[in-house]
């Protein structure tokens, strides 16, 4: 089972002293040569600041952000799972996991990364920035990434609960066994909406819930079944799609 989860535009600063980006410690190594090829047009990018801040939709005050990555291959690295910050990994809450907890998150957690696609929680990364709709020079994200990401999450076996965003989920398709998360909240009539301002804040919690349970699920049906005892409303949704169904106030 893989836990797929959407990067955060927020990253955190620092690493490991004298660490530093080392492509052979990064998860699904197949996609070690379209890795390079992302860093290498952003690295080149950020020698033009004005144009990096124009390309990234940055303002001058951002300008930290550029830096990180003109020092993308020697600035120090952390697991990834520590490096994003925002309302998603604060719900994930990855400081507070006990060393069973975070030992199951490295084996289960994927984070898919503009930069990187995807890569395990305890993959050591540099802070960058570069989104999923960034138009670097010469390259197209989404003809880029597809195929490869694709290619690789489908030689991923058992269960994948895809938590990314649509936006993410277009650069690179998951496979057969795999299924989306959405969550949604469920009026008076019983019409279900997709929610926007709660929608990480529970993607996080569940996420959470899942890693602290240590259950690598095999099928739909016994995620379904675990929820339901965890206290969390999750039901089918449309084909491929599971709901979770979360209360106005989120979760």
């Amino acid at each position: 089972m893989i836990i797929l989860l959407p990067p955060s535009e927020t990253k955190r600063d620092g690493g490991a002293t004298g660490s530093a980006l080392d492509w052979s410690q990064l998860s699904f190594p197949a996609l070690t040569a379209q890795r390079q090829a992302v860093a290498s047009r952003l690295t080149a990018l950020a020698a033009d600041s004005e144009a990096s801040r124009q390309v990234l939709g940055l303002s001058v005050k951002q300008q930290f952000e550029v830096q990180r990555n003109r020092t993308l291959h020697s600035a120090p690295v952390m697991p990834a799972l520590d490096r994003y910050t925002g309302v998603l990994f604060d719900g994930l809450d990855a400081a507070s996991m006990t060393p069973v907890e975070r030992s199951f998150a490295d084996k289960t957690v994927v984070v898919h990364s503009a930069l990187f696609g995807p890569v395990g929680a305890g993959d050591p990364i540099p802070a960058y920035r570069l989104s999923h709709n960034s138009r670097l020079p010469g390259l197209a994200l989404k003809a880029h990434w597809r195929q490869p990401i694709s290619e690789a999450l489908n030689g991923v076996e058992g269960l994948q609960l895809d938590l990314r965003s649509e936006a993410y989920a277009q650069l690179g398709a998951v496979s057969p066994n795999s299924v989306y998360l959405r969550v949604v909240n469920e009026g008076p009539d019983g019409k279900r909406v997709a929610l926007s301002h709660f929608n990480k804040k529970a993607k996080g919690v569940f996420s959470r819930a899942l890693v602290s349970a240590g259950i690598a699920h095999l099928t739909v049906e016994t995620l379904m079944a675990w929820s339901r005892g965890a206290g969390f409303q999750l039901e089918p949704g449309a084909p491929g799609e599971l709901d979770l169904v979360v209360p106005h106030s989120g979760v």
